[in-house]
């Protein structure tokens, strides 16, 4: 699964909150100033070519919805602040806090000693 653009994630959250819709449904749901119809069919179907949305034929059109679920979306991306921020990286975030003397080097010591001796 790949994390969504800031583009994407307005529309799969119209989904997620209100199931399936065809594009012009979606494209009432976004904010102002809205897309136009053509932009929102193209990336709607890259969403489904990702695999996060399915469709169904309805009449002479098609409604979309998701393939995947929020909680499952959430629980790659959204809960874990390494792959938000730190490219799932321990050491940049452990970095990263250093930097920012959030931790000194000596709590960070403290910390690897912690560790060393829980693993014994």
């Amino acid at each position: 699964m790949k994390k969504l653009s800031k583009r994407e994630r307005v529309i799969m959250d119209i989904f997620w909150k209100n199931g399936p819709l065809t594009t012009s449904e979606v494209r009432e749901l976004m904010p102002e100033p809205r897309p136009h119809i053509n932009t929102i069919s193209t990336q709607v179907r890259m969403l489904e070519g990702s695999g996060f949305l399915s469709h169904r034929k309805e009449g002479t059109g098609y409604r979309y919805f998701s393939a995947i679920e929020w909680q499952d979306y959430s629980n790659e991306y959204e809960a874990n602040p390494l792959t938000r921020c730190m490219q799932n990286s321990y050491i940049k975030a452990v970095s990263a806090l250093v930097k920012d003397d959030k931790i000194s080097v000596d709590e960070l010591r403290e910390l690897i000693e912690l560790i060393d001796s829980d693993e014994k």
